[in-house]
């Protein structure tokens, strides 16, 4: 199913339609500020396993997770002063901040080292179903089966037809990687350059 989202003022009744899916372990694919991402609940072990199968990717690489604002991310990962004033700097935006997980996140969403990949992008629909939701969702950009990424909702609904139960056409993303950046032990890192600037790193 392709529906059509209003990115400046997604519809409540749309919102709340893709996340009654989310709470039945669907998975969907959703605009963000970088790339369109596929997501699940992260409280879903089932639809993150659907998810690795989807994207044949190996288990020992969790995939990141969205949060609906500082505070919530406080829930899901351990922040330091450091950590929360280098984010609240920069987020929303296209970075993705390596932090220590806490125990609220399921075990298949953490590295060996305990660590997790976490998203507040600046894009209203995302935001929108975290918040409906109550929980964070699974961010992984959309890719065929060569790695090529899709990136037009139209194409993604057309390549993995009923593999997605919704496709979010939110307008045009721009198309390019977040920043990713480790905040581990207050010892900040660049780990891949991406659209978010990295130079006070």
């Amino acid at each position: 199913m392709l529906i059509k989202i209003n990115p400046i003022n997604p519809q409540k009744r749309m919102i709340k339609k893709v996340v009654d899916l989310l709470k039945n372990g669907e998975i969907i694919a959703y605009p963000t500020d970088t790339y369109y991402g596929i997501g699940c609940d992260i409280m879903n072990k089932k639809a993150i396993e659907k998810i690795y199968m989807l994207k044949k990717r190996d288990k020992k690489k969790p995939f990141s997770f969205i949060c609906s604002d500082l505070k919530n991310i406080s829930n899901y990962a351990k922040v330091s002063n450091y950590a929360y004033k280098t984010m609240k700097r920069l987020l929303p935006g296209p970075y993705t901040f390596i932090l220590e997980g806490s125990k609220l996140v399921p075990k298949i969403m953490l590295t060996r080292r305990k660590t997790a990949g976490i998203r507040i992008p600046a894009n209203n629909i995302c935001m929108e179903l975290v918040k409906e939701l109550g929980n964070p969702i699974i961010s992984t950009s959309v890719k065929k089966s060569d790695n090529t990424i899709i990136y037009d909702p139209f194409h993604i609904h057309e390549y993995f037809s009923s593999r997605l139960t919704v496709v979010i056409d939110g307008g045009p993303v721009p198309g390019q990687p977040s920043s990713v950046i480790s905040l581990i032990n207050d010892i900040p890192e660049v780990i891949r350059e991406g659209m978010g600037d990295v130079d006070n790193f």
